[in-house]
């Protein structure tokens, strides 16, 4: 038996990277332990030496699709006996870990969203491990919950047990939510009438139908918003942010109903990161839906 501990550095915090070795650990029958530090993961294991080796390949082949492992180092270490392989505590040292971008909502995610007799249906903040906010959350790294903008919301014990089963997608997802112990949505009027959830967003609706200019607080701060295909909105938030020329983003669930969009674009915009692209509009603003 050997005993290997190894340094992952590169984009593998807040990409599931400590379930996914947990995972390959229990694969390969290999004891030990994963944790976050302020430089990467780290990865303490011990087996049969063969294991080892394609457990170490692995862990840069078969990565997480979020993650980006730039280094593996290997040192070998004495024997311990060991039993079991576990997640444990992040620690410290430098404080070099790369942190990814936001992701965009990822199928499995949005299927819960649409789906009555799930437990987060509606719920606008779902997530998981491989998609939802990362870089916008953090505050410092390692990266665990409680360095994180969600360290002020503790989870339920529905989203507890999601977050202690290694078999669930939502194994150690830090920014994990749902309708009982997570952020709410609430939308303030300028005379200070607060409507909370689902009336939130059905008066949000009504209000940019209506014409109004909404500031919609996101992830990373504000984002002012109106409906595309309303002139008079659309004057007024160009007046109050002094671009009259400069183009808006303009949100769509289907590009093609708004623009010519050629194979390669729609794939860039379907991506996981979900960029805005410059596109050639085909419909005048007038017929672009509200």
């Amino acid at each position: 038996m050997e005993r290997r501990r190894l340094r992952v550095r590169g984009i593998v915090q807040g990409v599931g990277f400590r379930p996914f070795v947990h995972r390959l650990a229990m694969r390969h029958r290999l004891a030990g332990h994963v944790l976050n530090d302020g430089g990467g993961v780290v990865v303490e294991a011990e087996g049969k030496p063969e294991e080892l080796d394609a457990f170490t390949a692995a862990l840069r082949l078969q990565a997480p699709p979020l993650a980006r492992v730039e280094s593996v180092s290997v040192e070998p270490l004495p024997p311990v006996g060991e039993r079991g392989f576990e997640i444990r505590a992040s620690g410290e040292g430098t404080r070099t870990a790369l942190i990814p971008a936001d992701v965009a909502t990822c199928d499995d995610c949005l299927r819960e969203l649409f789906d009555p007799a799930d437990r987060r249906y509606r719920y606008p903040f779902v997530n998981c491990t491989q998609c939802g906010p990362r870089f916008t959350i953090v505050r410092d790294v390692p990266y665990d919950r409680a360095r994180t903008t969600m360290a002020g919301f503790s989870m339920c014990a529905a989203c507890r047990a999601e977050y202690e089963d290694p078999a669930d997608r939502r194994f150690h997802a830090e920014p994990i939510a749902c309708p009982v112990c997570g952020p709410r949505l609430s939308l303030e009027s300028p005379s200070d009438n607060l409507s909370l959830e689902e009336h939130a967003l059905v008066d949000a609706v009504r209000l940019l139908r209506g014409g109004a200019v909404l500031a919609v607080k996101g992830l990373g701060g504000y984002h002012l918003a109106c409906a595309a295909g309303d002139e008079d909105a659309v004057a007024r938030l160009r007046a109050r942010k002094l671009r009259e020329d400069k183009p808006f983003a303009v949100m769509t669930a289907d590009p093609g109903v708004l623009a010519e969009v050629a194979e390669a674009e729609g794939a860039l915009l379907a991506a996981r990161e979900r960029p805005i692209s410059s596109q050639r509009l085909l419909r005048s603003r007038a017929s672009i839906p509200s």
